[in-house]
């Protein structure tokens, strides 16, 4: 397995998608849903009958709906498409079962409309307007940025506008995400070592962070409390931070893992807190608080920075509290490509290394009291 989302629009259960990869059987999406008060897993499983799935995410207003990309084999090659689907309302109980139960009752994902791009290529991943109602997506295929109006309860997608990267040699969209800022009019890439954001309005590019990585850029995240900042992480093991107004310089750079980093997630409610995963089968909490909302423990305006540093002289007891490692989680064993912070618990996160091991860990107990109080 490689991809792993939160539902993004259940805010009570706390619930993981897992998409498998199998090459041998129909591929399945896995619906972990983790019950905090007795410590169980309970896990559901839908068909996913066309194919590997690459990338997997949830619509924002709708929690039955959700996005794949998958591998088909058409005329002998293997193309990535992606399709957006509802999931069967009897889901709600959830049943808890062994793992090795493979039940011949198993439900089918119910396909509501393809995103069809055969023309443009190879699908990377699709984003949901993050404040959205579940009706605009933007899918990355190969050098296009394809945004979609999705239409009649989701059953028709329209393409309504579409950009491509111009330049030399084999340009190619790694990831992307959606900007909940700006009233979700941005949206940043990554392809190859550089980091571009866009104007969905006019799909023309806003800024470029060139050579952000000193190899391939994996994966993208927005601060959701500050609105110019963005994470990103790439095979050059590491993971920075960025203020997009002055592209020159990362903001912070973190160099905690030894293999390619494939995932940053900010935490949704205290953006101190970054969760990465990495191809060194570890996960990484880190407590970036030095470049967060929070970084006198309570939330910061700018204004109230510029008048900080007049009153330096008295307030020398206002210093900002240290970035560090709140700890490493190696319970995996093979590659972490998936981390995710919960959407029902901000204390709460999954993450998926490829033999399909999901792991659900907490923010430790004394970090989050000290955030808290």
């Amino acid at each position: 397995a490689r991809t792993l989302s939160p539902q993004t629009a259940e805010t009570d259960a706390i619930r993981f998608l897992v998409g498998t990869q199998s090459l041998r059987y129909d591929n399945q999406i896995h619906i972990i849903d983790f019950d905090d008060e007795n410590n169980i897993i309970n896990k559901n499983v839908l068909l996913h009958q066309v194919g590997e799935i690459w990338h997997l995410s949830t619509s924002p207003a709708d929690k039955d709906v959700l996005a794949t990309c998958y591998n088909k084999i058409s005329d002998n090659k293997v193309m990535t498409c992606a399709a957006v689907w509802r999931m069967p309302k009897e889901l709600e109980s959830g049943s808890h079962e062994s793992p090795d139960d493979s039940s011949s009752n198993t439900q089918a994902l119910e396909l509501l409309c393809h995103l069809d791009n055969t023309a443009h290529g190879n699908m990377a991943c699709v984003m949901w307007e993050p404040m959205g109602d579940g009706k605009k997506i933007i899918s990355l295929a190969d050098n296009n940025i394809l945004l979609w109006d999705l239409q009649e309860s989701s059953s028709k997608a329209v393409l309504s506008s579409s950009t491509a990267l111009e330049g030399k040699g084999q340009l190619k969209f790694t990831s992307g995400r959606w900007s909940p800022h700006h009233n979700c009019t941005q949206i940043a890439t990554a392809n190859d070592t550089n980091v571009r954001g866009w104007d969905t309005r006019t799909m023309r590019q806003i800024y470029c962070i060139e050579n952000a990585h000193g190899q391939l850029v994996r994966d993208l995240d927005f601060n959701p409390n500050k609105q110019y900042y963005l994470a990103s992480c790439g095979d050059d093991c590491k993971v920075k931070f960025w203020d997009t107004r002055n592209v020159t310089e990362p903001v912070k750079s973190l160099e905690e893992h030894f293999h390619w980093v494939w995932n940053v997630r900010y935490n949704h409610s205290h953006d101190q807190l970054i969760l990465t995963g990495s191809s060194d089968s570890r996960v990484i909490l880190s407590n970036m608080v030095s470049i967060s909302s929070e970084p006198f423990g309570h939330m910061v305006d700018d204004d109230e920075l510029s008048d900080q540093e007049d009153h330096q002289q008295e307030e020398k007891s206002k210093e900002p509290l240290q970035d560090s490692v709140i700890a490493t989680y190696e319970e995996h064993e093979d590659s972490v490509y998936a981390v995710e912070w919960s959407s029902a618990d901000p204390w709460l996160f999954a993450s998926l290394s490829y033999d399909g091991r999901l792991v659900i860990n907490r923010v430790p107990r004394a970090l989050k009291y000290h955030i808290l109080l």
